[in-house]
């Protein structure tokens, strides 16, 4: 079989996520799940809860990976790939360690691995590494064959991810009014976390100032602001910014927050803004409220015109590069020379995470690393 449409080794592919609830009644549940270990009482839950329930109760998020797999798999069949697709959670159903005891039932015993994260931060990759570690121990438990999981690199700066993000802020430029377009700001959104987490994001020789997790936002940014000017011939301003802080207010965080930004672009006569959230994979509960509700609301509040750009969601494109990723992975595994397609100034992401890379507070055992009890 051509390198072009060969897996091997791996016999299946795990679409790896965060879950969310599906009614009012799997909120408080969810979010115990999410916050398991710290404390918290149920009243707290359902007051964080809040942003679920004005959605009532449904997170878009299990909706959006079902057509994340719906394009995978129609890609692989239009590709010649006869590999199938699971999916597995962290938080909901599906969980992860019943996908993956299916998965062993079915017979698979090497499993590739892509988390719905670009980037490279504990929550968004050390964190699902150590999912993975506490699942695989489970079954292990029971009796089962351990499968060999690994995950695919992260994916920020591939170019099926990066051009429908492209287009997805030109086509909210086009969309302000007229007269507003080419003073329009761009605001690069994504998931604030602690900067302690931030810091010491990626593996050692990248802590420090934002770590990883900031520079590759970064790049991705200066990348999509490239391209908008390329084709529009416009050089719009643009900022790296935050949004969904939590945590106790003490702690330092990322910022800035999205909302003090839009107050201070309106306050220096900025005429537009276009919010783009380079951060998330798709239109999840973030995206949903803390941008399309609570940041619109706050553009509104001040008179101040924003389009959100779209995120990648299941475009085909996407579905291509996650293939692409796939047999890049599959023919170094074979130890023949790969094709690492990315953009921009940081290059290819690593394989294997390795030691020291987005280290947690308290060490656990996580999976598919330099590091893992299950090589």
């Amino acid at each position: 079989m051509s390198d072009l449409r060969d897996p091997a080794p791996y016999d299946a592919l795990l679409l790896l996520s965060f879950g969310g609830p599906e009614g009012p009644d799997d909120v408080v549940p969810f979010l115990a799940n999410v916050t398991r270990g710290r404390g918290i009482p149920e009243e707290r839950l359902k007051e964080v809860g809040k942003h679920y329930f004005l959605f009532g109760g449904i997170s878009p998020i299990n909706a959006q990976n079902r057509a994340l797999l719906d394009a995978l798999r129609e890609d692989f069949a239009g590709h010649g790939l006869d590999l199938p697709v699971y999916w597995g959670n962290r938080n909901w159903a599906p969980y992860l360690t019943d996908t993956l005891r299916e998965m062993i039932t079915d017979g698979h015993r090497r499993i590739a691995v892509l988390a719905t994260s670009a980037y490279a931060s504990y929550s968004g990759c050390r964190q699902y590494r150590e999912n993975l570690a506490e699942s695989l121990a489970a079954l292990e438990a029971e009796g089962l064959p351990v499968p060999r999981v690994d995950k695919l690199r992260h994916y920020f700066n591939h170019p099926g991810f990066v051009r429908p993000m492209v287009d997805g802020v030109l086509a909210s430029l086009a969309g302000l009014p007229e007269d507003v377009r080419a003073g329009a700001h761009l605001a690069f959104c994504t998931h604030s976390i602690p900067t302690s987490a931030a810091d010491t994001s990626g593996p050692e020789q990248t802590h420090g100032d934002g770590g990883s997790y900031v520079a590759e936002h970064l790049d991705v940014a200066r990348l999509i602001v490239d391209a908008v000017r390329e084709e529009t011939g416009v050089e719009h301003p643009w900022q790296l910014v935050y949004q969904s802080r939590s945590g106790a207010p003490h702690i330092p965080w990322l910022e800035p927050d999205i909302c003090d930004h839009l107050e201070t672009l309106h306050g220096e006569g900025v005429p537009a803004v276009v919010m783009a959230p380079i951060g998330f994979v798709s239109d999840h509960m973030e995206v949903l409220y803390d941008l399309d509700t609570e940041a619109t609301a706050k553009a509104a509040e001040l008179g101040l015109p924003v389009r959100r750009s779209a995120t990648v969601g299941a475009d085909p494109r996407f579905a291509a590069a996650v293939r692409e990723l796939l047999l890049e992975r599959a023919t170094a595994e074979r130890g023949r020379p790969a094709q690492r397609c990315a953009l921009g100034e940081l290059g290819p992401s690593h394989d294997l995470c390795p030691v020291g890379c987005c280290p947690a507070r308290a060490p656990k055992p996580a999976a598919a690393g330099a590091d893992s009890p299950y090589a």
